[in-house]
C-alpha cells in the first residue's frame, strides 16, 4: 500500500512540465497543463497554476487507490493536492512537495519532463537523498 500510495502522490506530481521560467505563472499555453496518469493507471491528476506555482488536484481514483487513501484518514480523495507548489528549476525540471494520501505525509518533490506525454516524478526524503521515482503518462 505504501508504495501505491507513493506512486499516487508522485503521480500528482507528474504535472505535465514544460519549461516555464522560475517564478512565472503557469498558464495554459506552457504543455504543463494537462491530466496525468500514474504508472498503474490507478489515479489522474489535473495540472494547473496555483498562484506563481504549479500544482495537481486528483480527478480520477479507483476503488483500490481510494480505499487505501481512506484507510489513511483521507474521506474524499477526489480533489486532494498531491502536487504542490512546484516551481520550475530549469527546463523541463520542477521542484515542490508531493502529497502522499495512503501514508498521510507530504515529501520533497521533484518533476522532470522526458518528453511531451511523460514525466518522472519523485519523492525524496533527508533532503533528496533517498528518493523514489515513477514515470507519469499524459492521459
Amino acid at each position: 500500500m505504501r508504495c501505491r500510495s507513493l506512486a499516487a502522490l508522485s503521480a500528482a506530481a507528474l504535472m505535465a512540465l514544460v519549461p516555464v521560467g522560475a517564478g512565472a505563472a503557469v498558464s495554459p499555453g506552457t504543455g504543463v497543463i494537462g491530466t496525468w496518469v500514474n504508472p498503474k493507471g490507478s489515479v489522474k491528476v489535473q495540472t494547473g497554476g496555483c498562484g506563481d506555482k504549479l500544482c495537481g488536484w486528483v480527478v480520477w481514483a479507483n476503488p483500490q487507490a481510494t480505499a487505501d487513501a481512506h484507510e489513511a484518514g483521507v474521506d474524499k480523495l477526489i480533489g486532494v493536492a498531491l502536487l504542490q507548489d512546484y516551481r520550475a528549476t530549469g527546463p523541463g525540471r520542477w521542484q515542490g512537495r508531493v502529497y502522499v494520501p495512503d501514508l498521510g505525509k507530504t515529501y520533497y518533490s521533484t518533476i522532470r519532463q522526458l518528453d511531451a506525454n511523460s514525466l518522472k516524478i519523485s519523492g525524496c526524503i533527508l533532503g533528496g537523498w533517498i528518493c523514489k521515482s515513477q514515470t507519469w503518462q499524459r492521459g
